[in-house]
């Protein structure tokens, strides 16, 4: 495993305003002076986090897909973030992964916010999913599901290894609750002998909603890698794959996880 390094792309957004967001991130995206691997952006990066799934969505492979696609070809970096996507005549909160080689990946979420009536208006995601990128195992997960930690547990495979080596978070989390996403993010990381990253978005949405950012990466051991604060930035960071496999094979706790199954 090289390392990995991880552009944590913090920002306010336009309500409902897909042209307006997706200018706005390439003109930070290119602003950009260090070549990173994976460029994250936040939870319905092209909308805000809104539940007019009808009026917002798209179907695949039109704007924003083309768009990561075109902007990850042109960086030479994989980019992430979720969009408001229609796919089968349902609606999915749809967590999209664009490599430099034109692939087009995705994750929908699986845990839907019914307290702001998310699951009125989306359909649940049914499966986790895992990516790589240079010798990495990578589990992308969506806001609310930081939660939930059975469904980013960290299982072991038959032949021994861990099913993931880099949890990551894009989320829509308020202020107001800021205090759990920083408390359950170092969590996830200490519980799945991971690395664990969360880019939340900063301002306030057409809801009145306020966000504080607080994007962060946090070591396999609970440590502060950065902090990103409150204000729109991008965070730089770099991931060791040697300390990760150094630290499992020192202290391997995994090895004594209770077993388990999701259905």
């Amino acid at each position: 495993m090289q390392n990995l390094t991880l552009a944590l792309v913090q920002s306010d957004l336009y309500w409902e305003n897909s042209a307006a967001n997706l200018a706005m991130f390439e003109e930070k995206l290119w602003a950009m002076d260090q070549k990173v691997d994976i460029i994250v952006l936040p939870e319905m990066f092209t909308t805000g986090f809104t539940m007019n799934s009808a009026s917002q969505s798209e179907p695949m492979n039109l704007h924003a897909t083309k768009w990561m696609l075109q902007m990850a070809g042109q960086l030479k970096s994989i980019i992430t973030g979720s969009v408001i996507i229609k796919a089968e005549g349902k609606h999915y909160n749809r967590l999209l992964w664009a490599t430099p080689d034109g692939e087009l990946l995705h994750y929908d979420k699986r845990h839907l916010f019914r307290m702001a009536g998310e699951d009125n208006y989306f359909s649940m995601g049914l499966e986790n999913k895992t990516f790589t990128c240079k010798g990495w195992k990578i589990r992308p997960q969506v806001c609310y599901d930081l939660r939930f930690p059975l469904w980013s547990r960290n299982a072991s495979t038959p032949e021994g290894e861990m099913d993931y080596d880099l949890l990551f978070y894009i989320a829509s989390w308020p202020a107001s609750r800021v205090t759990a996403w920083d408390a359950l993010l170092r969590a996830r990381a200490v519980e799945n002998l991971s690395y664990c990253v969360g880019v939340n978005r900063v301002g306030e949405d057409g809801n009145g909603v306020s966000y504080c950012g607080h994007s962060a990466a946090y070591g396999f051991k609970g440590e502060d890698i950065i902090q990103s604060g409150e204000s729109a930035k991008i965070s730089i960071v770099e991931l060791s794959g040697k300390e990760l496999v150094d630290y499992r094979t020192k202290f391997p706790a995994w090895k004594d996880a209770d077993g388990f199954s999701i259905e």
